[in-house]
């Protein structure tokens, strides 16, 4: 047996391998039965036979569609996406997206960093000494581990390639790397804080993969304690200290590392990015995190320039708002590569994934991200910027730039500046869509609102709770997972007003009850309107933000006979109707200014009048 069907695995660990959340791997302990029993441990931490788990993720056909679950046409991973693993059930699915993505952001942008790294960087994945790899294998070997490999490693390390973190704080980016390459590397690690310096190898010791470590205490730019690896390390991964944005220039003037040129005293991240470049061995990865600025500041010029024009930058990465580990800072990496031999005219994979509604839909696998860098390898014009006669690529989130352009002004590296991620309309289409909403205002304006007759206070309204409605068998709660049909009353989670069930709802609609009513006796949009106005009132205490069955029951709404139900419900779903009208309609006027405005920026529209 080899070492990786020998090892016992924590439930955390199993999570990691299957790129799931814990909370996946607790339900699956919970709510099956023929999952594997542990084997070690404690009744607190049970450990588990690495083998026989996978064994039952392949039975249960979990082990390949969670290794691309909820994978987009654009190759992002919509972890919040609506689809479950076979076998599953979707309560499953949910708690599992839901564990992803509340990864603290550092653990999260952790794991996105690993996966930027090629398998080569591993041993047994090409040649270890950095002669050039196929990316072909590259793909098919994505996920393969050691064991699968039949590799003797000799775990003393000493031969193994190595990936170093140059400010590895608690260890968390090391952490992923060792999740994602097991004990095929050799992690290396230094940190100026002492106390971090000691959670990382805490956290590394207690890794029940991880190969051989080194955690130094030191600063990096100052006290490199590993220098005698200039050149030599497999891959760098490194977010800098955003906090302490200077360097020592004036110490380190004449220092060796400073390859691309000497960056200024407020140009820390160019300092840490050109210190991790110099640890790498030809054809070596970096991927560092870097914040805009440090994309597009005069300062920094010079030795972003330097940096295209080597071949050294190969991608730019713009993330979502909230990955970095400190929080309102937005950051973007750069994978950078040590060139062997003759540098290509090749181009910089630009990749824009600020607009990613959720954090969870950045790619995790390399696999992902070697698609988007061919995709973007096969179309290297940016909208805006094509020729005469020459057609719009349209909007992708990742395109190839050509180095000439990029050194063609003033560097600029934020890909925003040659990504569209979005399709942009062309003047009649603007024109089309503004006829229709100049209708559509003018139909809303002619409707006026309506107008209703005062209430007589002699007649107050006589209530009765939902709980006796139950009793006398006018309407029914059923569960959430109950199907609900056309006319049910849906009472929703995060605290939304219930409607009305058209038999079209999502799979996502979060429903906390379904409230089958009698239609002999009750109308729909009556109760639901009512009902929604009483439980305002009604305090919710749990996680989903909706009312228990038993608050439920205690809502009221007025006893009436159904006519003049039916009056009051004809009139609430008119109004909702509006409502949502007016929603819309805002909503879509917006959107056409700023598309046009945008549209005026980019030459796509010109201020002057449309001929008719």
């Amino acid at each position: 047996m080899n070492i990786a069907e020998q090892d016992e695995v924590t439930s955390a660990a199993i999570a990691r391998r299957a790129g799931v959340g814990r909370a996946a791997v607790s339900n699956w302990r919970r709510r099956h039965e023929d999952f594997p029993k542990p084997v070690g441990g404690g009744a607190a931490n049970p450990t588990y036979s690495w083998a026989q788990v996978r064994d039952w993720l392949k039975i249960t056909g979990r082990a390949d569609q969670l290794a691309m679950f909820g994978q987009t046409e654009t190759g992002t991973q919509a972890i919040g996406g609506r689809a479950t693993a076979r076998g599953s059930r979707p309560d499953e699915a949910v708690e599992a997206e839901s564990a992803v993505t509340s990864l603290p952001s550092g653990e999260l942008l952790a794991r996105v960093i690993a996966s930027l790294l090629p398998p080569a960087t591993a041993a047994g994945d090409g040649d270890a000494t950095g002669g050039d790899h196929d990316d072909e294998r590259d793909d098919e070997q994505e996920g393969a581990g050691a064991g699968d490999l039949g590799l003797d490693l000799g775990l003393d390390g000493v031969d193994l390639p190595a990936v170093l973190d140059p400010a590895c704080a608690g260890g968390a980016l090391l952490l992923a790397v060792a999740d994602r390459f097991d004990n095929r590397v050799r992690l290396l690690g230094q940190e100026i804080d002492e106390p971090a310096t000691s959670k990382a190898a805490l956290n590394l010791r207690g890794h029940p993969t991880a190969g051989p470590y080194e955690i130094h205490v030191g600063d990096s730019l100052r006290a490199n304690r590993f220098v005698g690896l200039l050149g030599r390390v497999a891959a760098v991964v490194c977010e800098p200290p955003f906090d302490q944005p200077g360097w020592p220039a004036d110490e380190l003037t004449t220092d060796r590392r400073w390859e691309f040129g000497i960056p200024a005293p407020r140009d820390g991240e160019l300092a840490w990015a050109q210190h991790c470049y110099a640890h790498l061995r030809p054809h070596g990865t970096a991927v560092v995190v870097v914040t805009p600025r440090t994309c597009v500041s005069p300062s920094g010029q010079s030795i972003r320039e330097e940096m295209v024009r080597s071949g050294a930058l190969r991608a730019v990465i713009a993330l979502p708002p909230g990955m970095s580990s400190l929080a309102d800072t937005d950051v973007c990496l750069w994978v950078l590569r040590r060139p062997y031999g003759d540098v290509d005219d090749g181009s910089v994979i630009m990749i824009d994934l600020s607009g990613v509604a959720d954090r969870g839909d950045v790619p995790q696998q390399y696999s992902v991200w070697r698609r988007l860098f061919r995709e973007a390898e096969a179309v290297p014009a940016s909208p805006g910027q094509v020729r005469p006669g020459q057609a719009d690529p349209g909007p992708a989130v990742s395109r190839a730039v050509p180095r000439l352009r990029l050194l063609d002004g003033n560097a600029n590296l934020l890909p925003s500046r040659y990504v569209t991620t979005e399709a942009r309309p062309s003047a009649d289409d603007l024109a089309e869509v503004t006829d229709r909403l100049t209708a559509l205002y003018a139909r809303i304006g002619a409707a006026c609102l309506p107008r209703f007759a005062p209430a007589d206070p002699r007649t107050p309204h006589a209530y009765v709770t939902i709980a006796e409605l139950e009793r006398t068998g006018a309407l029914t709660i059923r569960s959430r997972d109950t199907t609900p049909r056309p006319g049910d009353v849906l009472v929703r989670t995060l605290g939304r007003p219930p409607v009305v069930a058209t038999g079209a709802e999502p799979a996502d609609a979060r429903v906390a009850h379904v409230v089958e009513l009698n239609a002999d006796r009750l109308d729909a949009h009556f109760v639901a309107t009512f009902l929604g106005v009483d439980a305002q009132a009604l305090p919710v205490a749990n996680t989903l933000g909706a009312l228990s069955r038993e608050d439920l029951r205690r809502c009221r709404i007025p006893r009436m006979s159904l006519p003049e139900q039916r009056r009051y419900g004809a009139e609430f779903h008119r109004l909702a109707e509006l409502q949502d009208a007016l929603s819309t309609l805002a909503r879509l006027s917006a959107t056409v200014i700023e598309q046009t405005v945008n549209g005026l920026t980019t030459g796509t529209l010109a201020p002057r009048p449309r001929a008719l």
